[in-house]
């Protein structure tokens, strides 16, 4: 193969303003991290809530938890992002439409938009990872919570919880990186995120290997960071002989 390797080309100017090719990868980067902790937040929150749900007694309460898992995890992601951002809107009442299309910044709609998707798929997912969790653990445990006198929201806070997160961390890293991945997705309704900067600046220098090799270092990067961070986090928060760590 006969390349001739430029990396300085991300030290040029873009030719916009005094803009160099580096500044659209670090502001790619921001969007890309934003819309990754936005949309965990989300996911986290009411995917633990609904992994709850799934495992109460009652019969309708853990069945409409089911249905919202069936529904959210076997629809593709682009087509959950499409009717996020070009139908749900329109289904809002018309101030709410108009603030939407009109006056936010379309950055900031777009931003809003797939953040709201990716933290509902992502929380249908771990929303299994919880009720695995949960499940996995002794019956005896939801027994010993009653006869301490708990109510079964206390026991879930107090018993079942501590335990089955310390269970799922290492699915729930799995969960986070995905979604720093599905992040990408952005890119189709014009955010401008990590790959959808480097697309741009592959077009404009025409350094379409430079480019592409930047965005994967810094893809690698980041989410091997994060599983060194999740890692940490297992190993302090293991209960000695109770829970393994690392395979141990």
């Amino acid at each position: 193969m006969n390349y001739n390797w430029d990396w300085s080309v991300f030290f040029k100017s873009t030719g916009i303003g005094s803009e160099i090719y580096l500044d659209w990868f670090v502001t790619g980067l921001g969007w890309t991290v934003a819309i990754a902790l936005a949309g965990w937040l989300i996911a986290l929150l009411l995917g633990s809530l609904l992994g709850v749900l799934r495992t109460v007694p009652n019969r309708w309460i853990s069945g409409f938890a089911t249905c919202y898992v069936e529904l959210f995890r076997n629809v593709p992601l682009l087509v959950q992002l499409f009717l996020w951002y070009f139908l749900v809107p329109d289904l809002l009442p018309e101030p709410l439409e108009l603030w939407f299309k009109q006056d936010l910044n379309p950055a900031t709609s777009a931003f809003i938009s797939v953040v709201v998707c990716l933290g509902l798929f992502t929380a249908a997912r771990v929303c299994e990872q919880v009720r695995t969790g949960i499940q996995a653990l002794p019956k005896g445990q939801l027994a010993a919570g009653y006869a301490l006198g708990f109510g079964l929201p206390q026991i879930y806070a107090n018993v079942l919880l501590p335990q089955a997160f310390r269970i799922i961390i290492p699915p729930l890293t799995s969960e986070f990186l995905n979604i720093f991945k599905n992040s990408s997705v952005a890119s189709l309704i014009g955010l401008m995120e990590l790959l959808a900067q480097t697309k741009q600046t592959a077009e404009f220098s025409a350094n379409l290997f430079e480019a592409f090799t930047l965005a994967t270092l810094i893809y690698f990067t980041l989410n091997m960071s994060l599983m060194l961070l999740m890692r940490l986090i297992e190993k302090k928060v293991a209960v000695p002989g109770l829970i393994a760590v690392g395979g141990k």
